[in-house]
């Protein structure tokens, strides 16, 4: 640990942090358009190396997740933070039309946020998500719950250090450019040994930034981190991982950790924002599910899993079924057949062997998927956990890794099903990052206002309606984050929000919501067979969406 380097670092932020908060709307565009540019110099580059750390091979279909996980997701979000920027320009705040502003019975404050644009509409065809504000936001008041950071007079410049995730290529980014052009925050990332090969691609394409002094990178591990989190000189601290590595940074290890994190003393008094991933749960609303249906869902849940090899903080994590549905073995049957076909996966992340160790011992019923060697974790399900079992490893840990589990609730109905799910998963299941609901349009017209009480009700960040809540984190101007309300001592899945192109201060929750079935297949699904090839288009797609690039979208899109 080079602290000489590290203080130097810390210096230089101190030092630029008022001159970010001066700059002007037009400038930071400007930043943008250069980091938009700087993406997609490094892309091609960054994706082999990528591809080489997880063990993909660049043919595969699944080589496509490194696209879409990095250089698409980050340039989308900066496509639309440059719009929102120049909103902001003309109009001081940014422009929602007002038709796409609603109120729910409860008075709360709705707002349409995608699609966006012709363009949304033709490539996510039957897609649409919503931001729902926190029930103090009243009607009249949106224009004044978001950008504050544009609307104070006299902005105060801070340091933030981002402690960065090794899974997901742009989470680190995408945490850096949040502090920066929504809070105006200058950053330190300090990336995690995981993946810090992506360092040397991020400061070549985020050059500018650092050229400036508005950005710096560190390398090393926990001693760097914690000599960071404690330097007086940063100003405040965001943190992607484990609830674990967070407390140890606020309350301290050991017993003296325990017992400050049970009086709420933290050693550290600055701002702290976090992401800590989640027991994410799948509700299955018990229908008349055709063959197609189970084919297609089990392809959708199977995604779900194995994205990244499991190692995603949104990963589903337990499938809650209704008991005496009569599709359920069936449904079962299609995931397991599913499972078995999915190429297996490097475990590259530390410790996943042991954390996948626990669950087979606490679950000796598992049933296992594909090979399994000295560096492949096999998929796994642990089918029918009993949901009275609260304290069951599958409810209250995160695998993070390529294991699933299931747990049938008994319900009259379908109605009686989603109210009771809702609370398990509340009340149960440890997080509130994000949750999914499946539900045939059938059931769902027969449910009626139900399921939209049942989203209400749920206590989760984002909530996906037949798709990946991931969704949320990769549209850009949905919401990425815990359900507000978490204290530093009772962290669960963290405290703020990144993403969040609309610049929305107060936030509860982001709704996707997507056809139960739809073709052609979703190019995020683990089961598309062209995924490879339309990847790098869409990433090109996003950088400077044209009329041209959509034939070449559309050819590879029904080919999946």
């Amino acid at each position: 640990m080079d602290t000489v380097e590290l203080d130097r670092a810390v210096q230089i932020l101190q030092d630029n942090k008022e001159r970010w908060v001066k700059l002007s709307v037009s400038q930071k565009c400007e930043l943008i358009e250069q980091l938009i540019n700087g993406v997609l110099a490094v892309a091609d580059r960054q994706i082999i190396r990528a591809l080489e750390a997880k063990g993909i091979q660049p043919h595969h279909p699944e080589s496509a997740e490194e696209w879409l996980a990095g250089p698409f997701i980050i340039l989308r979000n900066l496509r639309l933070l440059r719009q929102t920027l120049e909103q902001i320009a003309h109009h001081g705040v940014p422009k929602i039309n007002p038709d796409r502003i609603h109120i729910r019975s409860n008075s709360q404050v709705v707002v349409d946020v995608f699609p966006d644009s012709l363009f949304d509409k033709i490539l996510y065809p039957g897609f649409r998500a919503e931001v729902w504000m926190r029930p103090e936001v009243h009607p009249h008041e949106l224009r004044q719950a978001m950008a504050s950071f544009y609307r104070q007079s006299q902005p105060q410049g801070k340091v933030t250090l981002i402690l960065g995730a090794g899974n997901v290529s742009s989470i680190g980014p995408l945490d850096v450019v949040y502090k920066l052009f929504v809070e105006g925050h200058v950053c330190l990332l300090k990336l995690n040994p995981v993946n810090d090969y992506l360092g040397p691609f991020i400061e070549e394409a985020f050059a500018h930034l650092i050229q400036e002094g508005y950005l710096r990178l560190a390398y090393g591990g926990a001693n760097v981190g914690s000599y960071l989190c404690e330097h007086p000189g940063i100003d405040e601290i965001h943190i992607t991982g484990s609830a674990q590595t967070h407390d140890a940074i606020v309350f301290g290890s050991g017993d003296e950790g325990a017992d400050r994190k049970r009086n709420n003393m933290p050693r550290l008094k600055k701002r702290i924002t976090s992401e800590l991933g989640n027991v994410s749960p799948v509700i299955i609303v018990p229908g008349k599910w055709s063959e197609k249906d189970l084919k297609f869902q089990a392809e959708n849940i199977a995604t779900q899993l194995a994205n990244n090899a499991g190692f995603n903080c949104n990963a589903a994590k337990v499938l809650v079924t209704e008991a005496s549905w009569s599709k359920r073995e069936a449904f079962l049957d299609t995931l397991r057949e599913t499972l078995r076909q999915i190429h297996p996966r490097r475990a590259y992340y530390t410790g996943s062997f042991n954390r996948y160790s626990r669950f087979v011992e606490a679950h000796p019923e598992a049933e296992v998927f594909g090979p399994q060697s000295e560096d492949i974790i096999p998929w796994t399900l642990i089918p029918n956990v009993d949901p009275e079992r609260q304290s069951d490893i599958c409810f209250t840990q995160e695998a993070f890794c390529g294991i699933i589990a299931e747990t049938p609730l008994p319900a009259s109905d379908a109605a009686d099903f989603l109210h009771k799910a809702v609370e398990f998963c509340n009340n149960t299941l440890w997080g509130t990052l994000n949750a999914c609901i499946i539900v045939h349009p059938q059931t769902e017209a027969q449910l009626g206002s139900l399921l939209d009480q049942a989203i209400s009700d749920l206590r989760y960040g984002s909530v996906g309606i037949n798709h990946w809540p991931a969704l949320s984190y990769a549209l850009g101007s949905t919401t990425w984050g815990a359900y507000p309300g978490h204290t530093l001592n009772d962290i669960q899945s963290g405290i703020g929000v990144v993403h969040n192109t609309f610049m929305f201060d107060k936030p509860q929750k982001s709704v996707i919501y997507g056809p139960f079935r739809i073709w052609p297949k979703p190019p995020w699904f683990v089961t598309h067979k062209t995924a490879n090839k339309l990847a790098p288009i869409i990433t090109q797609f996003e950088a400077c969406p044209k009329w041209s690039l959509l034939p070449f979208i559309i050819w590879y899109a029904l080919q999946g």
